[in-house]
C-alpha cells in the first residue's frame, strides 16, 4: 500500500514537471525554438537528456524483467552503447552539424535524394509512435496499475499522453530536455536505492546472489539456441541495433542537432556513453537480484514494480515510482516532439515553402496531440506480445538493417547513389518483413538478432550493385556528407587533453571492454 508520503512526492513531480514545461513555452517562439531548443543545449543537459530518453519506462521494466527470465545478456544493450555513441562523436556529429539539418532524413536528401528522406522519417514516423511513445505508455500504465490497482490500463495510457503531450506540444524540445535532466537524477537516485537494499538483503554477497540464479544468469554469451541473445546475435545484431538507436534515431539524436556547437554536441553523447553503465549495475542487477527474493513471479515485467512495493520503505517508494514516472515522460516527450519534427520539417514545410514561423509552431503542436491520441490508443495492444523487451527488439529488427547500411556504408563508400539508397531501404525492410512474419509463423529458425546481421549483409550487396550499376553521384555536391578525415579533428583544436572527447572515448572504449571481458 502507498502511503500519502509516497503520494505526495509523486504529486511534488509532476507540479514541478508542469511548472518547467509551461515556463519554457513561455519563450518558444520560433521553429529552432520548438524543434531544436534554439540550437543553444549544453552537454550536462544533453547527456543527461540522452540518457533519460533513451533509460524509458520500457527499458526501466523490460531490462529488470528479461533479467529475472533469461539473465543478464540483455543489459549489453545498455552498457555497450557508448560505442556507438563513440563512432557519433568521431563521424556524425560533425557531418550532421555542418550541414545544419533539422531531422535526421533530411541529412538523407543532402547525401541521396527525397525518396529516401520520405521514406525513412514515415519509417521513423511509425517506430517512434508504435514502438517508442506507445510501449512507454503501456509499460507506465502496467506498472502503475500494480501500485494503483483499481486503474484501468487504456484510461491510465491515455492520461499519463495528455500530460507529456501538453508540456511538450507548447515548450518543445527545450522543455523536454529541462525535464529530462531532472527525470534523468531521479531514475539514477531511485534505481541505486533498490540496488542497494537488495544487497542490503543479501548481506552484500555475491556469491549468494550468484547460487540463487540458474546456471549462466550472470554471462552474455548464449547458446545459437538461446532465445534471449544467441551469441551470433551478439555480434551481428546487437552493434547495428545500437547504431542505429544511437546515431541515426531521430529522437535520440534531436538533442545533438540542438548543441549550442560541436563541443557540447561531443561532450553531450560522451557524458551520456558513461551514464549508459550505470543500468547494468542498477536496472539490470535488481532484476537478478529479484529471483531470491521473489522465485515465482508469473509475469516476469512485473519484477520492478513488485520489488519496489515490498522492499522499499516509506518515502523511498515515492521517489522511485516518481523515477518510474520520469521515465515514462521522458520517452513520451521525447518522441512526441521528434515525430512532430519530422511531419512538420519533412512535408509540411517542403509542401509549403513560405510557411511562416507562427505556421510552422502551430502545426507542430497540432502534430503532437493527434500523434498522443494514436499512441495512447495503440499502447494497450501491446499487452498481446509475450514479452515488453521482445516486442521492442523484434519491431526495430525489422526496419533497421537498410538505414545502418545507408547511413553507415554510405558516409564511406562515395560511389553509393540515389537509387542505391532507394532500392534497399524498400528491399531491406521488405526482407525484415518477411523474416518477421515467417518468424511469428515458426516458419524461419533464426533469432531476430541474427536476421539483423544477414538482413545488413545482404542490404549492402543491394546498395553496392544497384549505385554500381547507376550514374555516379557528383563527387563534390556529396563531399560535405560522407567521411572525410579533418571530421575527426574538426572544432577540436587548442583544447587541453581533458576537454578533448577523444580521450573520453578512449577511456569509455576501455570500460566497455573490461564490462565485456568480465561477463563473458
Amino acid at each position: 500500500m502507498i502511503s500519502n508520503i509516497d503520494i505526495g512526492i509523486i504529486i511534488g513531480y509532476f507540479v514541478l514537471v508542469v511548472l518547467i514545461g509551461f515556463w519554457v513555452a513561455t519563450r518558444t517562439k520560433s521553429e529552432d525554438d520548438l524543434f531544436l531548443g534554439g540550437r543553444s543545449l549544453t552537454w550536462g543537459f544533453i547527456g543527461l537528456s540522452l540518457f533519460a530518453s533513451n533509460i524509458s519506462s520500457t527499458t526501466l521494466i523490460g531490462l529488470a524483467g528479461s533479467a529475472y527470465s533469461t539473465g543478464i545478456v540483455q543489459s549489453v544493450y545498455e552498457w555497450s552503447m557508448g560505442i556507438p555513441f563513440i563512432l557519433m562523436a568521431f563521424i556524425f556529429i560533425p557531418l550532421y552539424l555542418k550541414s545544419k539539418i533539422t531531422t535526421i532524413p533530411e541529412f538523407l536528401e543532402l547525401r541521396y535524394d527525397r525518396r529516401s528522406r520520405i521514406f525513412f522519417s514515415i519509417v521513423t514516423i511509425f517506430i517512434s509512435i508504435v514502438v517508442d511513445t506507445a510501449g512507454g505508455l503501456y509499460a507506465g500504465a502496467l506498472v502503475l496499475k500494480v501500485f494503483f490497482p483499481d486503474l484501468i490500463l487504456w484510461q491510465t495510457s491515455v492520461l499519463l499522453a495528455l500530460f507529456a503531450g501538453l508540456y511538450t506540444a507548447f515548450g518543445g524540445l527545450k522543455a523536454v530536455v529541462y525535464t529530462d535532466a531532472i527525470q534523468a537524477i531521479i531514475l539514477i537516485i531511485g534505481c541505486s536505492t533498490l540496488t542497494y537494499i537488495l544487497f542490503q538483503n543479501l548481506d552484500f554477497s555475491i556469491d549468494t546472489v550468484i547460487q540463487s540464479a540458474p546456471e549462466g544468469h550472470f554471462s552474455v554469451v548464449k547458446s545459437l539456441s538461446d532465445e534471449s541473445l544467441p551469441w551470433p546475435g551478439l555480434l551481428l545484431g546487437v552493434p547495428f541495433l545500437g547504431f542505429w538507436y544511437m546515431a541515426t534515431n531521430q529522437y535520440i539524436t534531436q538533442r545533438v542537432l540542438g548543441a549550442k556547437n560541436m563541443q557540447h554536441a561531443r561532450w553531450g553523447v560522451m557524458l551520456a556513453g558513461a551514464l549508459k553503465l550505470l543500468p547494468f549495475f542498477i536496472m539490470v542487477i535488481p532484476g537478478a537480484l529479484a529471483i531470491s527474493q521473489f522465485p515465482n513471479l508469473d509475469n516476469p515485467d512485473l519484477v520492478f514494480p513488485t520489488t519496489v512495493l515490498e522492499v522499499l520503505p516509506i518515502g523511498m517508494v515515492g521517489i522511485v515510482l516518481a523515477g518510474l514516472i520520469s521515465a515514462i515522460m521522458s520517452t513520451v516527450d521525447s518522441t512526441l516532439n521528434s515525430a512532430s519534427t519530422l511531419i512538420v520539417v519533412d512535408f509540411i514545410k517542403p509542401a509549403n515553402p513560405n510557411i511562416s514561423q507562427e505556421k510552422v509552431v502551430e502545426y507542430g503542436r497540432i502534430a503532437t496531440f493527434i500523434l498522443m491520441i494514436v499512441a495512447a490508443l495503440w499502447s494497450p495492444l501491446i499487452a498481446q506480445f509475450e514479452g515488453l523487451w521482445s516486442y521492442l527488439q523484434q519491431m526495430f529488427a525489422i526496419i533497421v538493417p537498410p538505414i545502418v547500411v545507408i547511413f553507415l556504408l554510405g558516409t564511406f563508400y562515395k560511389r553509393g547513389n540515389g537509387d542505391g539508397a532507394f532500392l534497399t531501404l524498400i528491399l531491406g525492410t521488405a526482407i525484415g518483413v518477411l523474416l518477421f512474419i515467417l518468424g511469428q509463423f515458426d516458419m524461419w529458425p533464426l533469432h531476430y538478432t541474427i536476421n539483423v546481421g544477414l538482413v545488413v549483409a545482404i542490404s549492402s550487396i543491394i546498395f553496392v550493385v544497384v549505385s554500381n550499376q547507376t550514374e555516379a553521384p557528383d563527387p563534390e555536391k556529396i563531399r560535405l556528407y560522407t567521411y572525410r578525415k579533418e571530421l575527426i579533428q574538426m572544432e577540436n583544436e587548442g583544447l587541453p587533453w581533458y576537454k578533448d572527447y577523444r580521450y573520453h572515448s578512449a577511456v569509455l572504449f576501455a570500460i566497455i571492454m573490461i564490462i565485456l571481458y568480465i561477463l563473458w
